[in-house]
């Protein structure tokens, strides 16, 4: 049997903890996704936590808290290149079992400020619960000139490695 439940974890006070200890954006996404998982009590069960982050030029980004934020994090990742950092851990018992991060790369394209405030209106709040202020599987795509890696870690869960994982522990019949 298959659930999804929300963690809700703390997630600025452990980014906050993360860059005290200078961890890197990988490090940190990961400790993200293993709160996440570590939150969900389930005796038995695999649990599988995921966090995603973006970094821009050594800057982290965080989810937009407003609109008018997601158009500046928008205008500052224009015409440039970003990275998502997609980590995914799996727990059984509070134990670790797997641990991956993504990091697909994408390079935003040189758009209008026209354009931004028409994708904005368009899109509207359904953006502010994405870390690039961009959803790739809906009008967000048209702000980008190109894209490497793996799809589903842009969505923001490594499916290939995650099912490849899964079956090499028995829990999927390959």
């Amino acid at each position: 049997m298959v659930s999804c439940r929300p963690a809700h974890v703390d997630e600025a006070a452990i980014k906050r903890a993360c860059r005290d200890h200078g961890h890197d954006v990988d490090t940190t996404a990961l400790t993200l996704a293993r709160a996440k998982a570590a939150h969900i009590k389930a005796a038995g069960a695999i649990v599988i936590g995921a966090d995603q982050m973006l970094s821009c030029n050594g800057e982290w980004f965080d989810k937009p808290a407003d609109i008018p934020c997601a158009r500046e994090h928008l205008m500052r990742l224009r015409g440039q290149a970003h990275v998502l950092h997609t980590a995914v851990v799996v727990l059984r018992e509070g134990k670790e079992l797997w641990r991956h991060v993504a990091r697909p790369r994408l390079w935003m394209r040189t758009f209008s400020e026209d354009f931004l405030d028409r994708y904005l209106r368009l899109e509207g709040d359904a953006i502010l619960s994405c870390v690039g202020a961009y959803r790739l599987e809906g009008p967000g795509l048209h702000l980008f000139a190109r894209i490497e890696g793996e799809h589903d870690a842009i969505l923001g869960l490594p499916l290939l490695a995650l099912l490849e994982f899964l079956r090499g522990y028995g829990v999927i019949r390959g």
